[in-house]
Order: structure tokens, then C-alpha cells, then sequence
């Protein structure tokens, strides 16, 4: 892209919290690589641990992916014993995911990973900096999405 005055002052600050995600979520992935593990397995198995996503189909949009994609690291995981399926006696079309013993070890050998790489992005941050990154983060997430729609104020008065 060529800029009519050249390149801008400052990096746009889009730019640079991309660059930013991506060492960090390189450097997350190396962190889970080395216990086993990976970002999908992880998002997998904490989604499971939580308890909030049984189904197939809402663990697929707990973790981001399509459902495909989804079975695909399910079949791993269900290879190596982590997780077992299961059809819903109400809806055979409904998969049940659920951690297995392996599955929960493999699960708190992660935690302690992303435990201790969490720990090692907050170093050097206070807790007043660390609400700051929430919130800026928060804000950025929100801008990105763009206008919030605007609600359409009816004149009662007619």
C-alpha cells in the first residue's frame, strides 16, 4: 500500500497489536507444545472442564471452529484417550463429548503450562496496569466490531 505522504508516523496500532498476538500466541503454542499439548487440544479440554459444552455441535462454537474442523481434533483426542463420544439416546444426530482419567491428567498438565506462561506475561504489571490491558483490550475488541447499533428512538407524541 502506498500512503499519498508516505508511511504513517506511528505504526497504526491495529499493526501493532497483531504483531503483538502473534509472538504471544507463537510463544503459547511452543509453551503447549512442550507438555503435549496444543491450542486446540487446550480450548478442547478446557471447554469440557468447564462443563459448559457437551454437545459436539456447541463445543465446535465454544472453541471457534467449524464442525469439521472440531471432529477432526476429536478423533485425535479420542485416539489417545483423552475424550470419549457418545450419541444422545434423545438425539442420535447429537454427539456427547467427555474428558476421560487421561483427558483430565493431560488437562491439569496443561493448566500448570498455562498457568505458568500467564504468569510470565503479567510480570512486571501491577494490578492497577494489568485492569488497564483488560480494558483496553476490551475497548479494542468493541471498536473492532464496529458502531454499536444505534436504538431508534419512537416518538410516542403521534
Amino acid at each position: 500500500m502506498i500512503w499519498p505522504m508516505g508511511p504513517p508516523a506511528t505504526e497504526p496500532i491495529g499493526l501493532q497489536l497483531t504483531r503483538t498476538a502473534k509472538v504471544i500466541s507463537r510463544a503459547f503454542d511452543d509453551t503447549l507444545g512442550r507438555v503435549g499439548g496444543s491450542l486446540p487440544m487446550w480450548l478442547v479440554l478446557i471447554s469440557l472442564k468447564a462443563a459448559r459444552h457437551g454437545a459436539q455441535r456447541e463445543l465446535a462454537a465454544a472453541v471457534g471452529v467449524e464442525g469439521p474442523t472440531l471432529t477432526h481434533h476429536l478423533n485425535r483426542m479420542e485416539a489417545a484417550g483423552l475424550v470419549t463420544r457418545t450419541r444422545d439416546p434423545d438425539n442420535r444426530r447429537v454427539h456427547q463429548v467427555e474428558l476421560t482419567e487421561a483427558g483430565e491428567a493431560t488437562f491439569q498438565r496443561l493448566l500448570g503450562a498455562v498457568t505458568t506462561f500467564d504468569q510470565q506475561l503479567r510480570a512486571g504489571f501491577d494490578k492497577k496496569e494489568l485492569d488497564t490491558i483488560s480494558s483496553v483490550l476490551l475497548r479494542l475488541r468493541a471498536n473492532a466490531a464496529g458502531p454499536p447499533a444505534r436504538s431508534r428512538t419512537v416518538d410516542r407524541r403521534r
